[in-house]
């Protein structure tokens, strides 16, 4: 738990009407000041009010480098720091700020593992966008999402990979400060994103962070200069707080790979364990994979690295290791073995291209809403099991760039209920629009930031 820290001279507490308008005014906080927002936060002794306000004078004021490491680190030692000093193996986790059809995390855990690197991921709820990696999960039957921090520590120590939902024991001050930041706008704070981050992934035992910085349509960043700005953020702060740390910024203004939902994306994750699947979700997972195995000494060149992930994608190393965390974590790993076993969709349907031409843009964020409203059950469902219906989703995917004709299926939608459909079917037309000229598809890797 969190040790304080006595410094050798007296601190006299501010009050927070002090440290909100010295935030708004443009100062820059103490140690000592930063701590007693802590530690506040943690007795519960600042009101709602006064929070709110501090993240809004953040949102607008930001935080300097040194600031957002000291936060981070008083965020990281407000709750339990977990201890992986007996695993002797290379510790690396991967964090993203959330994409529409990205199965990215599914494979590079287990793909990490295969190439002797740790990998121990919590999944925080700023890495969701409309569906998450547990969700996706949750349609292997029998698996847990929740593990005791002994049995995180126990897989990560036998199995060498683990994903599971963060437990509440891991910076409690960053879980509640994010409760604020929801509900008064502050979530895209660049030194807030940063502490968060930082002070999650390192109190889970981490050496080193890859992280990938999405902006785009199907991304709560919007603006590819303040994806940037995160990037370098969160790798100038983690260095300052003797971590590795190295950040790719990718596109997101379409979906990643050609399905989304939740049972038709782990089918194609199994794919992309087998070396196959669609090119953008190879790309990435190579770049991605390349980066974790670099940073945790691994592998030393660009090649090495490169002919590292690849082995262990193609030989099926990778698949195994996907496999026993399935079983550690309970779940019937048959249905890695075959696919087929998921559930399918009573119907499926395509939706037509209204028009001859080319796919202009996609809005991935109305994709991403079609699949929810097809997926998410009443109250009534949920009562009988899981709150989503896994096989539903969308399938072959028309990509930036692809020429459709009139009536040829833009994607394939697969769903259990008319009136889900009919919801669902405003924002899936919505999501494309087509032009004369084939447009230049967007570079998916936009920038490395070490």
């Amino acid at each position: 738990m969190r040790t304080k820290v006595v410094s050798s001279r007296k601190f006299i507490k501010p009050s927070f009407a002090y440290l909100i308008e010295k935030k708004r005014d443009g100062g820059e906080f103490t140690q000592e000041e930063i701590r007693y927002i802590v530690d506040s936060i943690i007795d519960k002794e600042i009101p709602d009010f006064q929070l709110s306000a501090l993240a809004m004078a953040i949102y607008f004021s930001g935080m300097s480098a040194q600031e957002t490491a000291i936060l981070a680190e008083e965020m990281m030692y407000s709750g339990e720091v977990v201890d992986l000093s007996r695993i002797t193996k290379p510790k690396i986790d991967k964090y993203s700020t959330g994409g529409v059809g990205d199965k990215t995390s599914l494979v590079l855990a287990p793909l990490a593992a295969a190439c002797g690197v740790v990998m121990p991921m919590m999944n925080g709820v700023d890495e969701e966008f409309v569906i998450s990696n547990l969700q996706k999960l949750d349609a292997i039957p029998g698996f847990r999402a929740e593990l005791e921090l002994e049995e995180f520590i126990e897989q990560l120590n036998t199995v060498g990979c683990v994903t599971v939902r963060q437990d509440p024991q891991i910076a409690p001050v960053d879980t509640t400060l994010y409760a604020m930041r929801q509900e008064t706008a502050t979530v895209p704070s660049l030194p807030l994103i940063t502490g968060s981050v930082l002070s999650r992934k390192l109190a889970q035992g981490s050496e080193g962070l890859v992280v990938d910085v999405k902006w785009g349509n199907g991304s709560f960043i919007r603006d590819v200069e303040q994806a940037r700005q995160l990037a370098r953020s969160i790798t100038r702060v983690g260095r300052s707080m003797k971590r590795r740390c190295v950040a790719l910024v990718t596109d997101m203004n379409q979906p990643l790979g050609d399905t989304v939902g939740t049972a038709l994306e782990i089918r194609e994750a199994i794919q992309l364990l087998k070396g196959e699947g669609p090119e953008d979700l190879q790309e990435l997972v190579l770049k991605l994979g390349m980066e974790i195995v670099r940073l945790a000494g691994v592998a030393g060149s660009t090649l090495s690295a490169k002919q590292t992930v690849q082995k262990h994608l193609t030989d099926g190393s990778a698949l195994e290791k996907f496999k026993e965390m399935i079983t550690a974590q309970g779940g019937d790993a048959t249905y890695i073995d075959d696919p087929d076993k998921f559930p399918k969709a009573k119907y499926v349907r395509k939706l037509p291209a209204p028009k001859r031409g080319y796919v202009h843009t996609i809005n991935a964020g109305m994709i991403a809403r079609g699949v929810q409203l097809l997926a998410k059950k009443d109250a009534a469902g949920s009562k009988r099991g899981s709150k989503w219906d896994h096989a539903v989703g969308v399938s072959e995917i028309k990509k930036v760039g692809a020429q459709v004709k009139q009536g040829e299926p833009l994607m394939m939608i697969h769903y259990n209920d008319e009136a889900r459909l009919e919801a669902a079917l405003d924002y899936l037309r919505q999501a494309y629009r087509l032009a004369p000229k084939r447009p230049t598809p967007p570079e998916l890797i936009v920038e490395r930031v070490a």
